[in-house]
């Protein structure tokens, strides 16, 4: 990334700007804008998060907000209530208060001298979501919203459950945000009288948010609220939709494209859980830039032409030699003007009897019983690290599946869009989930990961009204996988494999279950344009000064699989060091590091285990804290259990110490 310190605007920052909501609550927001806003009034783009703006998200904001601030916007970023130097608590995912919160600063914003009355909201992750749903809300001044990584469907495809199908992550969640959201604010803006009665305000009210989550199964009114798709004629801002083939929500972009009647583009690289302009694999774009072309016109009305870009610009990423991480991920960048593009024809092809055919054979059943552990090649769900967290060589998997390979393709393909798979099943017990693998079988004999699908086959009929399935009785169930852009060489397989576990992705199904596929077919999106070299063009990425920082301990990173000899159980072990800095503007402190273990016996669903320990320090010398988060999750054939403990200290004295148990009944999970 090119550094820049000149811009058109001279820029002031306010660290610590007061807005005081409707109910006397204030959140802290750090503001930078341009020196003579007031003389010369400018849109206002809105971050709102709830993962600290003094050293959370500093590194991003650091050389994002300034740039853009120089080119003539008041960026406004706000610690959510309950989060950083905000007043209040933080109970849940974007509650009814933080949403009302968000549109509460967008009046305050847009009522300002140095606003001009038009307001942009964007985020990744939690404030991508929340730029979404805030515009569903219709906030009269908002106009327009970038949403990276997020999500319209807040059940089917987020990182609680999927496919109605439970996910790991749902556990990890909860332990992430005990920790994340234990953190105190930072005296030197809240003062020193202050800043310890709010910390212990939280800690004593601090949820485990796994409680809540695991109580709501299926997909009814907790998941509805916030989940865009229920209406998406509600949303009337121009909408900038952008997503990683390497991050967990791939969907979202088709999915806004395909529904929403405002404005809407779509922009997917191969990037992880990250911002475009330093996300990897690489390459990276220039996205401040492409950021800017969007606000330019929607909050200023200038021509720069994003109306007339096509509708959907994708990374078309090529086939490599699967490992756990690529610094770079070789392709090209491919432009459809519509979607869904009449440039995309389905093939369909035929399971039958260890076949992908292009015609349809005599069905032939085929049953499927995985041994627990299946899926440990899997990879992270949310890629985050740029270390060892994408999907591995996917052989140990495909052995403990049912693969169903292809004839060796004559031409080079290009898959884009979402595989959609049709089966005719049946099952031994009463649940069962299947997860479905699309691999590139290359010729060095390697199998690439390429995209998947799950599916809680209790789930076959809808997600609000699951049935338990009869045993042996056929069923008929379809489902999409999830969206692609990758591009088959000449030579290669294409291989669906298809397993009913997916450890440590999904939680196991209470027992054991084998499944009969008894006729299937799979269609895949193939281009009918091969792309020669890229279709668009973007600029290189750029930014304001980097974040002035001492390193006091480095980040590191290491993932290792492990079977004991002796018990058969097969653990997953991750130990994530975010290191530790000191900032060298104010001095704060920040540091965390996480550990994770995955254990599981092939022969048992119910062995499955899930730990997660997170520690979380800041302060500067003399004054500071440290919070440590123990939780653990296990099951059996009828209960979900957890338990967690949360300690905060001061100086390294313990000065908070609290407990947390629940169980919760599986409902068809």
């Amino acid at each position: 990334m090119e550094h820049v310190t000149e811009f058109p605007r001279k820029v002031i920052e306010y660290p610590d700007m007061g807005i005081i909501l409707p109910d006397g609550t204030r959140l802290s927001a750090r503001v930078w804008m341009p020196k003579d806003a007031t003389e010369n009034p400018v849109p206002v783009i809105l971050e709102h998060l709830p993962y600290r703006k003094r050293d959370g998200t500093i590194v991003r904001d650091q050389f994002s907000h300034p740039w853009m601030a120089g080119h003539g916007y008041c960026c406004i970023r706000t610690d959510m209530r309950g989060s950083g130097e905000s007043e209040g608590l933080l109970f849940d995912e974007y509650t009814e208060q933080e949403l009302q919160d968000a549109c509460d600063v967008i009046a305050w914003a847009s009522a300002q001298p140095w606003c001009n009355g038009n307001v942009g909201m964007q985020g990744i992750s939690w404030g991508g979501f929340n730029s979404l749903e805030v515009a569903f809300l219709r906030p009269p001044a908002l106009k327009a919203i970038i949403t990276i990584c997020s999500t319209t469907d807040r059940y089917a495809d987020d990182i609680h459950y999927k496919g109605g199908c439970l996910l790991v992550e749902n556990f990890g969640w909860s332990a992430n945000m005990l920790s994340y959201s234990s953190r105190p604010p930072d005296p030197m803006l809240v003062g020193d009288d202050n800043w310890e009665r709010i910390w212990r305000d939280r800690l004593e009210n601090q949820p485990l948010s796994w409680g809540d989550w695991h109580r709501h199964q299926h997909r009814d009114a907790y998941w509805k609220h916030g989940s865009v798709c229920e209406d998406y004629s509600a949303i009337q801002a121009a909408v900038l939709t952008v997503g990683g083939w390497h991050d967990g929500y791939r969907n979202t972009i088709s999915h806004l494209l395909e529904n929403l009647s405002a404005p809407v583009k779509g922009l997917v690289g191969p990037w992880n859980h990250k911002y475009p302009h330093y996300a990897g694999p690489k390459p990276a774009i220039g996205f401040l830039q492409e950021s800017k072309r969007w606000w330019d016109h929607w909050l200023k009305g200038e021509n720069t032409g994003v109306e007339n870009d096509p509708a959907y610009r994708v990374h078309e990423m090529d086939s490599l030699a699967p490992k756990r991480w690529f610094d770079e991920r070789p392709g090209r960048w491919i432009a459809e003007d519509e979607w869904p593009s009449a440039n995309i024809d389905f093939q369909t092809l035929h399971l039958c009897d260890g076949q992908l055919s292009n015609e349809e054979l005599k069905p032939k059943q085929t049953s499927i019983c995985s041994p627990h552990d299946c899926g440990v090649t899997a990879g992270e769900y949310f890629p985050f690290a740029f270390s060892d967290e994408l999907p591995d060589e996917q052989t140990p998997d495909d052995l403990k599946s049912a693969c169903f390979v292809g004839e060796t393709v004559e031409q080079t393909v290009s898959i884009v869009g979402a595989p959609h798979l049709k089966l005719s099943f049946s099952a031994n017990k009463r649940n069962a989930q299947l997860a479905v693998r699309l691999c590139d079988l290359r010729p060095d004999g390697t199998s690439a990961f390429i995209t998947h699908g799950v599916l809680n086959l209790t789930h076959f009929a809808s997600h609000e009204t699951p049935e338990p399935l009869v045993p042996n009785q056929i069923y008929q169930a379809e489902f999409a996988l999830d969206q692609i852009a990758y591009r088959l060489p000449k030579g290669h397989k294409l291989h669906v494999a298809i397993s009913t576990s997916y450890w440590p992705t999904l939680w196991p199904s209470p027992e054991t279950a084998e499944v009969t596929i008894h006729e299937g077919q799979i269609d895949i999106p193939l281009r009918k344009t091969l792309a020669q070299s890229d279709e668009w063009e973007f600029e290189k990425p750029v930014g304001a000064s980097a974040w002035r920082a001492e390193s006091l301990r480095p980040d590191s990173y290491t993932r290792t699989t492990k079977t004991d000899p002796t018990t058969g159980v097969v653990t997953i072990y991750i130990d994530a060091d975010s290191g530790e800095n000191r900032d060298l503007e104010h001095g704060l402190i920040s540091g965390s590091w996480f550990k994770e273990e995955f254990h599981i016996h092939p022969d048992d669903p119910c062995s499955a285990q899930a730990k997660a320990e997170w520690e979380q320090t800041g302060g500067r010398e003399g004054q500071m804290w440290r919070t440590h988060v123990m939780t653990e999750m296990w099951s059996d054939q009828t209960n979900f259990y957890t338990q967690a403990t949360l300690k905060a200290f001061r100086n390294e004295e313990l000065i908070f110490d609290r407990d947390y148990e629940d169980q919760v009944e599986r409902s068809l999970v």
